[in-house]
């Protein structure tokens, strides 16, 4: 490789860590949850946000989970106005980059999303920060959206600590989701989109492996 591709191919991964980084993609084995909603008797639909660093790898981490028929790009945590990539990226906004999951209850439960969240997804022991990247807008959160999912976060979180699955406490946040604004078009399924870009081969396609390898009775090909 000459050292004008190699200078080139150094300045594409560092344009791409500043951009939207992640952590290391984690691969923690965990329990299932103790506290959980049981498997719904009929088909139907439902909705989980989480964040946990940039949205491209928690989003392409729940495309390939079963039961999940959608995941989507966004902010959570802020107001509307500020609802915006570049105002998010300022880390001033109150917004975290998040994931809309929808699911069908039916076939996967609450908890077992959870359990992809904390095992695969990210590292929750890292405060405001995955990785490299440091600022509000990529901490870890559940935003829940009734008082089940409430529970059942928080029992989730005291088990894991319990235990002693990771090294340090779990740092994530669980708050009330007051909204959910879906962020611009191009970050929609990007690991998709861009299955090539180092980045994604780098951050994020090592979650998914993850997932396929750790909880193969969750996972499936898109």
């Amino acid at each position: 490789m000459s050292a004008v591709i190699l200078l080139g191919s150094l300045l594409i991964l560092v344009g791409f860590t500043f951009a939207c980084s992640t952590a290391d993609a984690s691969s923690t084995p965990l329990p299932d949850p103790e506290v959980d909603a049981p498997l719904a008797t009929g088909k139907g639909e439902q909705k989980a946000v989480l964040a946990g660093g940039c949205f491209w790898g928690i989003e392409a981490v729940f495309e390939h989970v079963k039961g999940v028929s959608d995941a989507k790009s966004g902010y959570a945590g802020g107001d509307a106005a500020s609802a915006d990539y570049r105002k998010v990226s300022s880390g001033t906004t109150g917004h975290a980059e998040s994931v809309l999951v929808t699911y069908d209850p039916s076939q996967v439960t609450y908890g077992q999303l959870l359990k992809v969240f904390f095992s695969v997804a990210h590292n929750p022991t890292e405060l405001n920060r995955q990785g490299p990247d440091r600022g509000t807008q990529y901490r870890s959160a559940i935003f829940y959206a009734n008082e089940e999912q409430r529970r059942i976060a928080e029992a989730y979180i005291k088990q894991l600590d319990r235990v002693k699955v990771f090294n340090q406490p779990i740092v994530t946040q669980v708050r009330p989701l007051e909204a959910f604004h879906e962020a611009e078009d191009y970050h929609q399924d990007y690991l998709a989109q861009h299955p090539n870009e180092p980045y994604i081969v780098i951050n994020d396609m090592p979650k998914v492996e993850n997932l396929r390898k750790q909880i193969p009775e969750l996972y499936k090909e898109k």
